[in-house]
């Protein structure tokens, strides 16, 4: 499959999607040429899902970067929380720059289904986000209780308790699958910015890019559909809204 017939599919889903690995691509010549530093003085986090597919499909240019420090839980939310960001924030080179990746994922197959994606040297389609899924069966269910968030399962029932404070929303909704993955964000989003809000970082700039991480099949790929892209500088506490970098 050729490079406009994969976003063709991806673009039915997410208008504005590129390939991962153009996102990267694009990112490292902001930092070179807008920000004037090299790849290796900044220092990247990256808030996404531990499933195995997103590790298997990260693109190689990545490693450019440093890093990445691992903040994300099931579907990218940032369980490691303050520690984790302090921890994170410590390690940025003296005159480098941060760079948070972070959203949840979710599947389009090459048939076009959406939440499936085929894996590696598998016959049958499985869920993806499996998290999102799982969280969403029990939500049609009207399985998931109020406030119940186990020590067992601690992540699983956060994400359970942030669709469930959205349910109308999302069991109404044409693919209600998107609309989890869309809440599933919001919430990572605010968290990503409230952390950001708390911490302390040795550097001038924190570079913020929140998206859907799109999974295909294994010979498809992955995606990227942002929905943030920002430059702060630290220094006089401005937001730049930098999306045209990307998206182009």
């Amino acid at each position: 499959m050729k490079k406009r017939e994969k976003l063709a599919l991806i673009r039915k889903h997410y208008p504005n999607a590129i390939t991962t690995i153009d996102s990267v691509n694009r990112m490292i010549d902001f930092v070179e040429e807008k920000l004037d530093l090299e790849p290796s003085k900044i220092m990247l986090a990256d808030s996404i899902c531990s499933d195995d597919v997103n590790s298997i499909q990260y693109p190689v240019r990545a490693s450019e970067f440093l890093g990445p420090f691992k903040m994300g839980g099931l579907d990218g939310f940032p369980f490691t929380g303050l520690t984790g960001m302090g921890a994170f924030a410590s390690h940025v080179p003296d005159e480098g720059a941060v760079f948070v990746y972070y959203g949840p994922h979710i599947g389009i197959s090459a048939a076009g289904i959406i939440g499936e994606i085929y894996r590696h040297g598998q016959q049958k389609g499985t869920s993806c986000c499996g998290a999102a899924k799982g969280a969403l069966n029990k939500l049609l269910n009207d399985s998931i209780i109020t406030g119940q968030v186990s020590e067992m399962d601690y992540q699983m029932n956060t994400i359970e308790q942030i669709l469930l404070k959205e349910k109308d929303r999302v069991i109404s909704a044409e693919y209600p699958i998107k609309e989890a993955t869309e809440v599933i964000y919001e919430a990572i989003d605010k968290r990503i910015n409230e952390l950001i809000e708390r911490t302390k970082y040795n550097c001038r700039y924190v570079i913020l890019l929140g998206t859907i991480h799109i999974n295909s099949d294994t010979d498809i790929g992955s995606f990227t559909s942002a929905k943030r892209f920002e430059l702060i500088d630290l220094l006089t506490n401005e937001r730049k809204n930098i999306m045209e970098e990307l998206i182009r």
